[in-house]
């Protein structure tokens, strides 16, 4: 018998920015019964998404409930969802939430249906609207929320938001330094980073109390979370 030990395998690295989607087989990740993973076992259960969106909605939707609390949650190009959902769960005292996009994945129906089975008080209180993003009704006591809006549409979010003095939080992605503004400021830093520092700037000159924070970049370098609320 060879005395010399056996090479050992590369242990198996878990990326939360995988896009796989999370299904049963990923029970076992999730064993305890912290809230984050109660959430990633009906996720799992779902079997539709992506395990980046799960990581990516929960680190934003805990910061933004860190300063926003109560009113009517607003997700706009929401996809399946998912941010909403937990908005409700983390805050009882927001009434609803509407989920907004101009297509609606078939699949954040399931979804919201084995939510609502882990937490019954979601039922009758979230509604999906497929349609332009400008045809849905904002008003000042709403929290609009956008998780990597692409390009223009986070520059869509953040007027259509201040426009009637909402409450922000905002994850930009995929910049278009085509269309996006810069400010003049790419001599000095990238031109994603440009853009989003006028993004902020701008919510200043509105009116606006500004905060900036990150995501985990474990989870997707496109991580600047922008938050912002109407001075009174």
């Amino acid at each position: 018998m060879n005395s010399r030990a056996l090479p050992r395998k590369p242990a198996v690295t878990y990326s939360p920015a995988s896009k796989t989607r999370l299904t049963d087989r990923d029970l076992a990740r999730f064993p305890g019964e912290s809230l984050f993973e109660r959430l990633a076992r009906a996720v799992c259960h779902a079997g539709c998404l992506p395990r980046k969106e799960l990581y990516e909605a929960w680190e934003m939707a805990r910061r933004v409930r860190r300063v926003f609390r109560g009113g009517r949650i607003v997700d706009l190009a929401a996809g399946h969802g998912l941010l909403a959902h937990v908005l409700l769960i983390l805050d009882t005292s927001s009434r609803s939430a509407l989920c907004v996009d101009t297509t609606l994945p078939p699949s954040s129906v399931k979804l919201h249906q084995v939510l609502v089975e882990a937490w019954p008080r979601l039922a009758g209180r979230i509604a999906f609207i497929e349609g332009p993003l400008e045809s849905v009704s904002l008003s000042g006591d709403d929290i609009v929320v956008s998780a990597h809006a692409c390009g223009a549409l986070a520059d869509l979010v953040l007027d259509r938001a201040s426009a009637v003095r909402a409450r922000i939080g905002v994850l930009p992605c995929c910049h278009d330094l085509a269309v996006n503004d810069t400010g003049a400021l790419e001599g000095w830093v990238d031109g994603p980073l440009a853009v989003d520092i006028v993004r902020a700037v701008r919510l200043e000159q509105h009116g606006y109390r500004v905060r900036t924070q990150t995501i985990p970049t474990l989870i997707t370098p496109k991580n600047r979370l922008l938050l912002g609320e109407a001075r009174a």
